[in-house]
C-alpha cells in the first residue's frame, strides 16, 4: 500500500503553494505512523478551509498534486491500493500520462471545492460526471462557481449548449451581442437604402428581414464557438457515423481541455458537421426572406401596374440554395477561424487579464469579418448568376 507523508506549512490562511511533499519524512516514518499523520493533518486542514481563502481564478500547485500519493482504497479516487502508481506495471507512456492528468484534474477540483465549502454533489450531473472522469480542469469548475453568482448566467447555465460555451469562453455572450448588433445595424441600413421612401410603409417586411438576419448571425456565433464537452458518450446503437460526429469538437481549431485530444479527422468532422447545420440555417432563412420579399413585390405590382417592368421577383429556390452553400462553406470556415484561432489561441492568451481591450479587439475582428463576408457574398452571387451587377449595393447586408 502506498504511503504519503505531507508537511503542511500552515498560516492564518490556507496557501496551496506552500504544500510540499516531504520525501525525507516519507522514508523515516513507519507506514502506520505516516498514514495517521496524513489522516489527522488532512482533517485539520479541510476543517480550516473557508470560502474567503479562495480568489478567482483559482490556481493550484500542480507540482505538489502530481507528486502527492494518496493512501489506501479510501482516498479521493476510491478503489483498491495506490491510485497513482504500481497496479500492474508500466502500462504505456501515452496512456499513463493521460490517465495521470485526468486524476490530477479530479483531485484539484475536489480540493478547490473543499476550500469553498462545496461538494461534488452540488454541481450539475453532467459537470459532476465530467469531473469524475477527469475531463474538466479546475479553472473551468471555478468559472462555473463564479457564473452561478449572476442570476442571468445561472439561468443560462441550465441549457446544455450555453453551459458548454460559457464555460469555454466567458465572453461568449458579449460576442453574440457584438455580432447581432453589427448585423442589426448593417441589415437595417441596407433595407433603408433599398426601400428609401417606402421604408416605413413596409416596416413589417423590414422587421421580418432583420429578424431573419439576427437568427443567422446568432447561429454563426453559436455553432462554431469553442465548447467544454459535457456530453455523455453515445450508445453503440447510435451507429458509427453518429458516434464519430458526436465526438468531434464544436470548433475545428479549439483547444482541447482536460487532457483530451482531437485527431485531424475529428477536426475536419467539426467543419463538415457545422457546415451541414449552417446550410440548413442559411437555406431556411433565405427561403423565408425571399418568399416575403416576393410577396411584397407581387402586392406592389397588383396595386401599381407601371411597376411590373421595373421590379422582378427574386428566384426563391436558387437563391436559398446558393445562400445555404455560401454559409456552409465561406461563413463556416471564417467564423471557425475567428473563434478558434484568432480569439482563443491568439487574443485571449495575450489579453486574458485585460477584458476590456480583449472585447474591443474581438469587436473589431468580428466587424471586419462581417464586412468581408458582405463582399464575398456579392462576388459569389454574381459569379453563379443569381445577382446582376447593378444589384451589388442592395445585398451588402449578406454574410
Amino acid at each position: 500500500m502506498a504511503i504519503a507523508a505531507i508537511s503542511l506549512y500552515t498560516s492564518s490562511s490556507f496557501d496551496p503553494s506552500k504544500l510540499r511533499l516531504n520525501r525525507s519524512l516519507h522514508r523515516s516514518l513507519q507506514p502506520a505512523t505516516a498514514f495517521t499523520l496524513f489522516s489527522t493533518t488532512a482533517k485539520t486542514t479541510v476543517s480550516s478551509l473557508s470560502s474567503s481563502t479562495l480568489s478567482y481564478p483559482f490556481q493550484l500547485n500542480r507540482q505538489f498534486l502530481a507528486k502527492t500519493v494518496f493512501a489506501s482504497g479510501d482516498g479521493i479516487n476510491g478503489g483498491n491500493g495506490s491510485n497513482f502508481g504500481g497496479g500492474g506495471g508500466g502500462g504505456g507512456g501515452g496512456d499513463g500520462d493521460e490517465s495521470g492528468g485526468k486524476k490530477n484534474n479530479k483531485e484539484e477540483v475536489l480540493m478547490a471545492l473543499a476550500q469553498i465549502g462545496r461538494s461534488l454533489d452540488s454541481l450539475p450531473m453532467d459537470l459532476a460526471a465530467a469531473v469524475e472522469s477527469g475531463r474538466i480542469p479546475v479553472d473551468i469548475v471555478m468559472r462555473y462557481v463564479e457564473m452561478e453568482k449572476s442570476s442571468v448566467f445561472r439561468w443560462l447555465l441550465h441549457f446544455g449548449g450555453f453551459k458548454e460555451r460559457l464555460l469555454a469562453d466567458d465572453l461568449f455572450l458579449a460576442k453574440v451581442a457584438m455580432e447581432c448588433g453589427v448585423g442589426i445595424f448593417t441589415k437595417t441600413a441596407a433595407e433603408y437604402e433599398r426601400r428609401r421612401e417606402n421604408f416605413f410603409k413596409e416596416i413589417e417586411i423590414v422587421f421580418a428581414d432583420v429578424a431573419m438576419a439576427i437568427i443567422a448571425d446568432f447561429m454563426l456565433v453559436y455553432l462554431p464557438a469553442p465548447t467544454v464537452s459535457l456530453r455523455p458518450t453515445l450508445t453503440v446503437s447510435g451507429g458509427p457515423i453518429a458516434n464519430f460526429f458526436h465526438n468531434c469538437p464544436d470548433n475545428a481549431f479549439q483547444i482541447a481541455l482536460g487532457g483530451a485530444s482531437y485527431s485531424l479527422v475529428q477536426r475536419v468532422g467539426a467543419i463538415v458537421r457545422n457546415g451541414a447545420k449552417l446550410f440548413a440555417v442559411g437555406t431556411t432563412s433565405s427561403l423565408v426572406g425571399t418568399a416575403i420579399t416576393n410577396a411584397v413585390i407581387n402586392a406592389r405590382k397588383a396595386v401599381d401596374k407601371s411597376s411590373e417592368a421595373e421590379v422582378e421577383n427574386v428566384p426563391i429556390l436558387s437563391t436559398s440554395l446558393a445562400y445555404g452553400v455560401y454559409m456552409a462553406v465561406s461563413s463556416n470556415l471564417r467564423y471557425q477561424i475567428v473563434a478558434g484561432v484568432i480569439e482563443q489561441r491568439i487574443l485571449e492568451p495575450l489579453l486574458h487579464n485585460h477584458k476590456l481591450m480583449l472585447s474591443a479587439l474581438c469587436f473589431a475582428v468580428r466587424t471586419g469579418n462581417t464586412f468581408l463576408g458582405s463582399l464575398l457574398w456579392v462576388d459569389y452571387a454574381r459569379l453563379i448568376g443569381i445577382q446582376k451587377a447593378n444589384e451589388e449595393e442592395n445585398d451588402k447586408c449578406k454574410l
